[in-house]
């Protein structure tokens, strides 16, 4: 147990200090805002605020954490070894950086929060990002300062014992669009075959007819190939169906036929089952309850897992929506366009709502991203990127969680690199 003295306990400390200490470090830690506790504590202890007591392991902090509301404030990026560091300390401190301040910055997302340009749909760019513009997006520099952090402790008090972690892979699969013909209603039907006939698309057309009368597979149904592949896997794999409305009439699709129905069943059968949240829906909290309440009745689970379609965050209010839901975890915490760890994370973390000052039960599931960002054609564009980010994650001991679409693992030559890295590189098994 390690013992942190601040003179004044506020939940931004709490909250970043349990993400480090607890969450990522696994050591059990007390606060103390009572300087005879402190003195007369034997075991491993740290001060934390603008100046040492005396000679005991001290941090110094930053402002960030003992202030409310929310500021356009400065923020000091600097190289740190092998990484970087924000809010730079004077030396008289155990570490060149507040981590804990920083950790804050990041996890909070309190960048999202301050006046920003937003793209067409809304949503925050990740050019707009203090990571990116600094160039330390790829790295989750929250993991990565706790391991100095645990380094630096050990040094001062060899007597601490971190539990050792453990590497996780987490596939999550997006299927907005389970059936590319099955089910889609005669006028979209329609509509797609005048507009193969238009491009002189003949060969698709004739795959809709096979499809339709059943000599065919639809392209799109790879559950099957997924399931397989996920059992008796180390690796844990979410699939999230959609049932509310599409974001355009393409991927607009009729929830209530009773195949769609028994696939969602089914898939609930062998893995985790999520929900995707219609984005002309997301700041309708009556309609998230429907969707919610309908894939529950479905699968016959308690919903624990949502994204928001189009990866629309909205900053605080959909997530606040969620907590009121009771729902146990989001999967919206990346950028569509980009690899990299938007929350500066590799780890779990629970959303602080800053409008509020509080600290939620809403777990936020940091994935690297999704295969859009990296849909360039070419096998050696996409497997490096990637199994550098997965290298980058296990360095730290992390979980590494990576969004694919149903429809990457169709069998076709453009999708080999997906199912490849699906099957290969990211169902763990056992030596």
């Amino acid at each position: 147990m390690l013992l942190i003295f601040v003179a004044h306990l506020t939940p931004r400390v709490d909250y970043v200090f349990k993400h480090i200490t607890t969450r990522i470090l696994g050591l059990s830690l007390k606060f103390t805002t009572s300087l005879e506790e402190f003195v007369s504590h034997d075991g491993p202890k740290m001060s934390y605020g603008k100046r040492p007591l005396g000679s005991e392991y001290f941090v110094q902090a930053h402002d960030l954490l003992f202030v409310q509301g929310i500021e356009d404030i400065e923020v000091q990026v600097r190289p740190w070894e092998d990484t970087f560091g924000l809010f730079p300390t004077p030396e008289r401190g155990q570490l060149p950086f507040d981590i804990f301040a920083g950790g804050f910055y990041l996890l909070s997302r309190y960048e999202e929060y301050l006046p920003h340009v937003k793209d067409e749909l809304g949503r925050y760019p990740f050019t707009e990002s203090l990571a990116f513009k600094h160039h330390f997006l790829e790295s989750p520099l929250v993991d990565q300062w706790a391991i100095k952090f645990a380094q630096s402790l050990q040094l001062t008090f060899p007597e601490l014992v971190f539990p050792r972690r453990q590497f996780k892979v987490h596939s999550v699969v997006e299927a907005k669009r389970p059936y590319e013909f099955l089910h889609r209603g005669l006028i979209r039907s329609v509509i797609g075959i005048l507009g193969d006939f238009y491009k002189l698309r003949i060969g698709r057309i004739i795959l809709r007819f096979q499809v339709l009368i059943g000599q065919r597979k639809d392209p799109y149904d790879t559950f099957n190939w997924i399931l397989n592949n996920a059992k008796g896997s180390l690796s844990k794999v979410t699939v999230f169906f959609m049932l509310g409305e599409g974001y355009s009439f393409r991927e607009d699709f009729n929830a209530k036929q009773e195949r769609f129905r028994e696939l969602i069943k089914t898939t609930a059968d062998y893995v985790e089952v999520g929900l995707v949240l219609s984005y002309h829906w997301l700041m309708n909290q009556d309609q998230i309850k429907e969707e919610k309440h309908q894939i529950e009745d479905l699968t016959h689970r308690i919903l624990s897992a949502t994204f928001n379609d189009r990866q629309m965050v909205q900053l605080p209010h959909v997530y606040r929506s969620l907590v009121e839901l009771e729902v146990a975890s989001d999967y919206t915490m990346y950028y569509y366009n980009k690899l990299g760890f938007r929350a500066g994370t590799c780890t779990p973390f629970l959303f602080y709502d800053l409008d509020f000052e509080v600290k939620t039960p809403l777990v936020l599931q940091p994935l690297v991203g999704k295969s859009l960002a990296l849909n360039l054609g070419k096998a050696t564009d996409v497997e490096g990127p990637f199994m550098g980010l997965f290298d980058t994650v296990k360095s730290v001991q992390g979980t590494f969680m990576f969004m694919f679409s149903n429809r990457d693992f169709e069998p076709i030559k453009d999708n080999k690199i997906w199912r490849y890295l699906f099957s290969d590189k990211l169902m763990l098994r056992e030596r």
